[in-house]
């Protein structure tokens, strides 16, 4: 069922087919949930969000199993953490999710945004309904960060359940060895959670640009995908230092300071003052893409 189809449905009633420079009352809540069903209806993003959750359930199990082996406490980031303390493992799990994992996420989430929806022959009838261009880019937006979201929910929920099933929950040790309550600790993981969640806002806006310039919605899914990937890559460059701090990726692992003694709160705002930059210059260019372009389908 097409988002078009959803809005011209049965609950549609008079009010809502007045000219568009026209106010409906609570229009913007019906587009938001109408969106908001297509999203998390479609069986790709359903199997998709499977997919996420089962990462840390795998990471766990083969944690589990290999803990009285020579293998145990190797392993990148936080994995060699986890056998020690389960709620180490929602923060394992992200950092093997962030690298590819989570921009498939969005890729696929903004592809279909607007590409989708003109690939399917329904945007045009969408924006008859009627539906100002601005409103129906910030919804797609809205919707796509809520399931970003939830992807990055799934994640933390199954792996903070394997975590606890497999290892247990005890008292964290932070990363200078200090030691804190469970429940500060879990606070704390909250906080690496949030903090990848709003990370990821800046490749949204990309994906939602590339998605308003073409009508095949696997290429706005590639293009998104591969500027994260070139982002990190460019990032690995010493010989690029100069535009490290500006680059879409690298920032994505100061969620680390959650887990100091003292949470630098300075290192986060930068974080999300370059998240905020790559937002607003990407949203401006896909908005004026949108509202200019000739929807011809």
């Amino acid at each position: 069922m097409s988002h078009a189809d959803v809005l011209a449905d049965g609950s549609a009633d008079a009010a809502e087919l007045r000219p568009s420079s026209t106010p409906v009352r609570g229009a913007w809540g019906r587009l938001v949930r109408s969106e908001l069903r297509l999203v998390f209806g479609r069986r790709r993003n359903q199997a998709l969000l499977a997919g996420l959750a089962a990462v840390p359930l795998l990471l766990g199990l083969v944690l589990f199993v290999t803990r009285d082996s020579a293998l145990a406490g190797q392993g990148p980031g936080f994995v060699g953490r986890v056998t020690g303390n389960g709620l180490f493992l929602v923060v394992a799990a992200l950092i093997m999710c962030l690298p590819f994992l989570l921009p498939l996420t969005i890729g696929i989430a903004t592809g279909e945004a607007i590409a989708g929806e003109a690939s399917s022959g329904t945007l045009r009838y969408l924006l008859a309904v009627p539906v100002s261009r601005t409103r129906l880019l910030a919804v797609k937006a809205v919707a796509t960060m809520t399931f970003v979201a939830a992807a990055v929910l799934a994640i933390g929920l199954v792996a903070l359940a394997v975590g606890a099933a497999f290892f247990g929950l005890t008292d964290v040790t932070l990363l200078s060895g200090t030691t804190i309550p469970l429940a500060d600790g879990v606070l704390r993981v909250a906080g690496v959670a949030a903090y990848v969640t709003l990370s990821l806002t800046g490749l949204v806006a990309v994906g939602l640009f590339f998605s308003t310039l073409t009508e095949v919605p696997v290429g706005a899914m590639a293009a998104t995908v591969i500027v994260a990937i070139v982002s990190a890559v460019l990032d690995t460059l010493p010989q690029l230092a100069a535009i490290h701090p500006a680059l879409l990726t690298h920032h994505w692992l100061d969620f680390a300071e959650f887990l100091r003694v003292e949470v630098d709160w300075g290192v986060l705002s930068s974080g999300m003052a370059v998240q905020a930059a790559w937002v607003a210059i990407f949203g401006s260019l896909a908005w004026s893409r949108f509202v200019t372009a000739d929807v011809s389908s």
